[in-house]
């Protein structure tokens, strides 16, 4: 019985911290604006996607002028590869995420299967890999917590105290195998994928007394390339992803205008909070850059200069240097 009160108890604690610390953040995995250009971040069937390696890095400033908003940096390595008649495509993924009280970072191994069917490609994919999640709770106001708490307890016996154990104190990290899966169908001018990450549950023992489970993330997103008639250097590119760990969801709905497959702006929108402005440009064969800026319309409008999100990568061939057109896909570059 006191094992159950204590676990109850350690539950609840955690959850507040985690209300305190992470605000709005409907997920734990972090959200981009510019998800259709860095899809192995989610998905690892995107791993090998085109013709080329892949170098991608993306840092997000998320809520600009509150204390402790996220911020996330996220940088992915990948490569197709042929072994016979078959496709296939590899990569690696870190991220480092920092959000209210507490710090992810993340390795991962992708891998994907890719089968020609009709004009496109199916592609399967999974990575596995490490998560490590810390927290500080040195810098967390245990008394507050303490006295919201007890004042809501409705005098069941079950009350908090800020010397307890089961409060994590002090700054605390803790590591844990993951694993994650997708697939993916990219055509000449569409794609659609679906992914569902932390497929492990990871859990993330602090100490005897705390610990944090990671429920997973389904993710499913898709896009379409509209070239416009008797304007042929102009291209519409509406896309939009659904996430939700089915406890809570979001959606980002995007349009994006290209002119002559190299400068590109558009809008979007994320139910959960964001009016999203993007432009983009390849500044050389290869080389794209792309920035987001996020515009809160709810409250957060009034305490917030908003987020920014910078995103770089570079697609190239060391097998075949001869080689020198442009790289062309349904989404990147």
């Amino acid at each position: 019985m006191k094992k159950s009160i204590k676990n109850v108890k350690r539950y609840v604690v955690l959850s507040v911290l985690v209300i305190c610390a992470v605000a709005v953040r409907a997920q734990f995995d972090p959200q981009i604006g510019q998800y259709m250009y860095m899809q192995s971040a989610y998905n690892p069937a995107a791993a090998g996607e085109g013709d080329l390696m892949k170098v991608a890095g993306l840092h997000r400033m998320q809520w600009i002028g509150i204390t402790n908003a996220p911020m996330t940096t996220f940088f992915s390595f990948t490569s197709p590869f042929v072994i016979g008649k078959t496709k296939h495509g590899a990569g690696v993924r870190f991220m480092n995420d920092r959000f209210g009280l507490f710090s992810n970072q993340s390795l991962h191994f992708q891998y994907a299967y890719r089968h020609k069917i009709g004009k496109g490609y199916l592609s399967a994919g999974v990575e596995l890999g490490f998560v490590n999640v810390g927290f500080k709770g040195d810098s967390v106001n245990l008394k507050d917590i303490e006295s919201q708490f007890n004042a809501g307890s409705g005098g069941d016996g079950y009350v908090v105290s800020s010397s307890d154990q089961a409060i994590p104190s002090g700054s605390k990290s803790g590591m844990s195998f993951d694993m994650s899966v997708g697939i993916e169908y990219v055509a000449p001018t569409w794609w659609v994928s679906a992914s569902y990450s932390h497929l492990t549950m990871p859990k993330i023992d602090w100490d005897d007394y705390s610990e944090l489970k990671l429920v997973g993330t389904m993710y499913v997103a898709g896009g379409y390339n509209w070239r416009i008639k008797n304007h042929k250097d102009w291209q519409l590119k509406p896309s939009a992803m659904v996430m939700s760990d089915f406890r809570s969801w979001d959606v980002n709905v995007t349009l994006m205008c290209e002119f002559k497959d190299r400068y590109r702006w558009g809008l979007g929108y994320r139910i959960a909070g964001s009016v999203n402005i993007l432009l983009g440009i390849d500044i050389i064969s290869g080389l794209q850059l792309g920035y987001t800026f996020e515009i809160p319309h709810n409250k957060l409008m009034l305490e917030s200069a908003g987020t920014h999100e910078i995103y770089l990568a570079y697609g190239f061939n060391i097998l075949k240097p001869k080689r020198t057109n442009r790289y062309k896909s349904v989404r990147y570059l």
